[in-house]
């Protein structure tokens, strides 16, 4: 798939011509594409509680409310609307679906520590999101139907007043393409888009995580809050008479100043942080152990004979201070590095490979959690 999806480039050259620079257009990226779900199982999907979707409604009689949002779990009556143009969007659908997986794993040229999910959005004919910018870059995959897709590179972001949505006020396209099964656009971010379905049509939407200074700035304190150990007991022996009581001193100021100014945090905290902080699941992500794990001696017959796998909702990444999965840092043998970091690259392993009993011990506890397992389990 690699040599179409990019329009025949290779990566190395995406990144360095288009990525967070310009969009590009890919005529048949995935040749023959026509999505990974039917219409029906996408339905299933968003009138289910532990799914997250929206629905997306345009009424262009009611002026001041033409938008309405209704978020999941969706009605089967609501996905049957013909009157008024709506499209219907499921997040991480990689989550749920192995195909949509194996999707958003073709696009691993990014790292993925950036990735976000795979979204899927189905629209009757009108339907649309409106015109909007995001804050990432997104690749946007046709499935079935046409999708007519209008773009600019505008200063202007101001917003239509008491809309649900993000919706531009001043959208002004500059360029304007239709869409056909297996085409793709590339995005970088704040680049303004509109795209209106043209019959019934889906579209699958690569999206990749750029969290703000300000959320990475909360978090990393609020991590930082649990390992921090300061000494010392606020003290005043030589505390002299104010005139007037309700003052907060310039000594009282001087001595929190000098007890705070002890908070450091160094390089290893950080990257210790980022490596807890992008492995953490969503918060609607369960995972589910088996309810009869397999023996240890069983496990490794399992693994030998099919190779293993990382369940979709697992996210392992590694860094200079060591691997981190599911928000949690792992212990391991120095020794099975190698071997840790191949199966973070490509999420699996292949039958038959010689793996020491320290690997196996751990492998075989990611499977009793749930995390991951033998490929014939569910492949």
């Amino acid at each position: 798939m690699m040599k179409t999806l990019l329009g025949g480039m290779s990566p190395r050259q995406f990144l360095e011509e288009y990525w967070q620079k310009k969009p590009l257009l890919v005529r048949q990226a995935v040749p023959g594409f026509t999505g990974v779900v039917s219409r029906d199982e996408l339905f299933d999907l968003a009138c289910d509680a532990d799914v997250e979707s929206r629905y997306v409604r345009y009424l262009p009689d009611t002026p001041g409310s033409e938008w309405v949002l209704e978020r999941g779990p969706q009605t089967r009556g609501r996905l049957r609307g013909k009157r008024q143009p709506w499209t219907v969007l499921v997040q991480g659908l990689n989550l749920w679906s192995p195909a949509g997986d194996a999707l958003l794993h073709q696009f691993d040229f990014i790292p993925q520590a950036r990735l976000d999910d795979l979204m899927v959005s189905y629209a009757v004919d009108g339907g649309g999101v409106g015109p909007h910018f995001d804050n990432y870059d997104v690749f946007l995959l046709q499935g079935i139907g046409k999708r007519r897709w209008q773009i600019a590179d505008q200063e202007d972001r101001s917003l239509v007043e008491d809309a649900p949505l993000r919706i531009l006020k001043n959208f002004q396209p500059a360029h304007d393409w239709v869409l056909e099964p297996g085409d793709m656009l590339y995005l970088p971010p704040h680049w303004a888009h509109n795209g209106t379905a043209i019959g019934e049509c889906t579209t699958y939407s690569i999206g990749f995580r750029s969290p703000t200074a300000q959320e990475l700035g909360a978090e990393f304190l609020g991590w930082m809050q649990e390992r921090i150990c300061l000494d010392g007991l606020y003290a005043d022996p030589d505390l002299t008479l104010q005139e007037n009581s309700a003052e907060i001193g310039p000594k009282m100021i001087d001595q929190i100043e000098n007890m705070l100014s002890a908070i450091r945090w160094s390089r290893k905290d950080v990257t210790e942080f980022i490596g807890e902080y992008l492995t953490e699941p969503k918060a609607h992500v369960f995972f589910d152990p088996p309810e009869k794990p397999l023996s240890r001696k069983r496990f490794e017959t399992a693994v030998n004979r099919h190779g293993y796998a990382l369940d979709a909702r697992t996210l392992l990444l590694w860094s200079e201070t060591g691997f981190y999965l599911n928000g949690e840092p792992v212990e391991f043998d120095p020794a099975d590095h190698p071997a840790l970091a191949d199966l973070a690259h490509r999420r699996k392993l292949e039958r038959g490979q010689t793996l020491s009993a320290s690997f196996l011990d751990l492998l075989h506890q990611w499977h009793e959690d749930g995390f991951a397992h033998p490929s014939s389990d569910h492949d």
